[in-house]
């Protein structure tokens, strides 16, 4: 069964195409930066590898790209569209409605519209990669996974806002939890890593999603009980345009006295706030670059966005009652070692020792950058949300 994966992000879109049951990838790639003059494209086959940088303005013309060259004649990998089976897609909201994988209906893609206000940045990408995909895959099976899905678990103490009751039980707001398929694909890859050397059928782990969006989730014995995103996949850590955790009362400041309309407001906080709003850079790497320079706007965010993480370790490690393991994944998470780095320093009361040496080695791998004493573990695991939604979705399609 050969199945596409789309993962449409705010500013991303990262692809594979999977033989499954094998879980085989034959080829993969991703675009970043969509909506600048710098996009980066890459496709990667067993054969070799295309690697661009151009404008592409959005996520209709990224996934035409992927497209044609999934069959372009000198380094395609299929001949027509007939051949794939099923497109699985990645899709951040799915309020109330979804708690597992579904097949993509009209209702369904309605659904997955109304909630677009709830993930402005995200539920409009993914929709629109259901929409070009059914266009160029009309014979394929489309199918959604929810990055909500996950953090089903997560109790009532934990999911339940102090806000009268009936908001939860007549308009459903409450914590859902966001970039959920990350945080379980990691989650386990962690949970069988420390099974295997000897730390028990227990565990106790933070899990540290680190992209354009970031967010964190306690996991406890394979479970999701706490997670940093919320109602809507904006508050929590500070992101590339997001604000991430703020005082209510400052968005009441802004609209009653300083003028704001309520739209503007969300504006701000959603595409102009974050990284973005501290550096004037949404992009981690630029950041970084800069902070090397001695550009101290993008030092102080890089310090801010730490400090941010290590407030979350301590209250997770507290609801966990203990820590066996954080992870750091995602694009950020797996390549910055300085900001692993910033956030391990002066750690040690939780028991985290960082190896700054194998800090800095790369690698596809999971992999320890704690010390040989570290009491806690330090782990860095690529997350691989294609592959997990693969498995949920030829899982649906055999059931």
């Amino acid at each position: 069964m050969k199945i596409v994966i789309i993962n449409s992000g705010s500013s991303s879109i990262k692809y594979q195409l999977i033989d499954m049951p094998s879980n085989a990838v034959i080829c993969s790639g991703m675009i970043d930066r969509i909506g600048l003059e710098t996009s980066n494209f890459s496709y990667v086959t067993d054969t070799g590898k295309v690697e661009e940088t151009l404008p592409i303005a959005n996520h209709k013309i990224g996934l035409q790209k992927i497209a044609q060259l999934l069959m372009d004649d000198k380094v395609g990998v299929i001949k027509s569209t007939s051949e794939i089976d099923a497109v699985g897609h990645r899709v951040v909201h799915g309020g109330s409605n979804f708690s597992n994988t579904v097949i993509i209906t009209a209702e369904v893609k309605d659904k997955i519209k109304q909630l677009s206000a709830l993930a402005p940045l995200h539920n409009p990408a993914n929709l629109e990669g259901i929409n070009v995909a059914e266009e160029i895959f009309s014979t394929a099976k489309q199918i959604a996974v929810f990055d909500t899905a996950f953090h089903q678990t997560i109790p009532v103490v934990a999911h339940k806002y102090a806000i009268p009751n009936s908001l939860l039980t007549e308009n459903k707001i409450r914590v859902y939890g966001f970039h959920g398929t990350s945080h379980k694909y990691v989650s386990e890859k962690a949970i069988h890593y420390l099974n295997e050397n000897a730390a028990g059928e227990s565990s106790k782990i933070i899990t540290i999603h680190l992209g354009n969006g970031c967010s964190m989730t306690a996991v406890k014995d394979g479970k999701s009980v706490d997670t940093t995103l919320g109602f809507a996949p904006m508050n929590g850590l500070i992101m590339g345009t997001r604000c991430g955790d703020i005082d209510q009362s400052v968005i009441f400041h802004m609209v009653n006295a300083l003028g704001y309309s309520l739209d503007a407001v969300n504006t701000l906080l959603q595409k102009q706030s974050g990284m973005l709003g501290l550096t004037g850079f949404s992009d981690l790497r630029d950041i970084e670059a800069n902070a090397e320079q001695g550009n101290e706007e993008c030092q102080l965010a890089l310090d801010m966005n730490a400090y941010r993480i290590k407030k979350y370790i301590g209250s997770y490690a507290a609801v966990l009652n203990g820590l066996d393991a954080i992870i750091f994944t995602a694009g950020i998470g797996e390549n910055s070692s300085y900001i692993r780095k910033l956030v391990c320093t002066d750690m040690d009361y939780f028991g985290l020792a960082l190896d700054d040496a194998k800090n800095e080695i790369r690698s596809k791998e999971t992999r320890e950058i704690n010390t040989a004493d570290s009491k806690t573990k330090i782990l860095v695991i690529p997350t691989n949300e294609e592959i997990e939604i693969a498995n949920q979705v030829h899982d649906l399609l055999l059931n």
